[in-house]
């Protein structure tokens, strides 16, 4: 039985540790096809890496908001946009240099793959915007940018950094988590932490349907922090102290 392996990563927000750490264990395993969700650049100590990564694996890559940022700020964000958030994107920008900047320009609202038994729909927030938040338990959440999809086997959706599944409209929806920047959902808000581990899914592919496996990688929280602490990233202090030592 022919078995087709689509790595879904996403949301690596400048983490190369952790985008490294995600291809190596999916290259272990061995999959046929990447693509990445979107949310691939702004944020972290090692944009320029994480581009050239994703130059070198030539996978399809969906636009997400952060990406978008790096375009132009928005005028009307659902988030935040403060001064800390512009100074690091400047600095982001001049890591990347035009030819980073290029690279997003090449990415796409979504991506379709079509496969014998399955027909994929890739997106960053929803079908609809990469703004658009689903998490299972957020009581305000709508379902309405997810539905009329146009009768796709699976959704493949980024954007809230949570591993999780749910049937949407027919639909096996799939949110691969955060490579870069994940995080316990469940722990207490006055001691939150980011975590060093890359999240992202496989889809298995074959004739009897689909299947997912969800994949968590554990990456160096030293090389992490000198990472940080090197890169010149504005305000590379605090965002190193927002990592939990294993």
């Amino acid at each position: 039985m022919r078995v087709v392996r689509i790595a879904l990563v996403s949301d690596m927000h400048g983490n190369d540790l952790a985008f490294a750490a995600a291809v190596a264990d999916l290259q272990r395993v061995g999959v046929d096809r990447i693509v990445c969700l979107g949310d691939a650049l702004q944020g972290g100590a090692q944009p320029a890496q994480v581009a050239a990564r994703l130059r070198d694996l030539g996978c399809e890559v969906v636009l997400g908001n952060a990406d978008a940022l790096l375009l132009e700020v928005p005028a009307d964000s659902p988030e935040p946009v403060t001064e800390r958030l512009l100074e690091v994107r400047e600095w982001t920008r001049r890591e990347l240099g035009e030819s980073g900047l290029e690279l997003i320009r090449s990415f796409t609202p979504t991506v379709e793959v079509d496969e014998d038994a399955a027909r994929i729909l890739c997106f960053h927030g929803s079908p609809r915007s990469y703004d658009d938040v689903l998490i299972p338990e957020w009581e305000s959440a709508t379902l309405e940018p997810f539905l009329d999809h146009g009768g796709f086997d699976l959704l493949a959706g980024g954007h809230t950094h949570k591993q999780w599944s749910r049937v949407l409209d027919g639909a096996l929806f799939v949110n691969p988590g955060s490579v870069g920047l994940a995080y316990d959902h469940h722990q207490p808000q006055d001691d939150f932490r980011l975590t060093p581990v890359a999240e992202y899914a496989i889809v298995f592919v074959d004739r009897l349907g689909l299947g997912v496996e969800f994949r968590r990688v554990p990456y160096s929280y030293e090389e992490l922090q000198a990472a940080i602490l090197e890169s010149g990233r504005p305000h590379a202090d605090e965002f190193a102290a927002e990592w939990r030592a294993p």
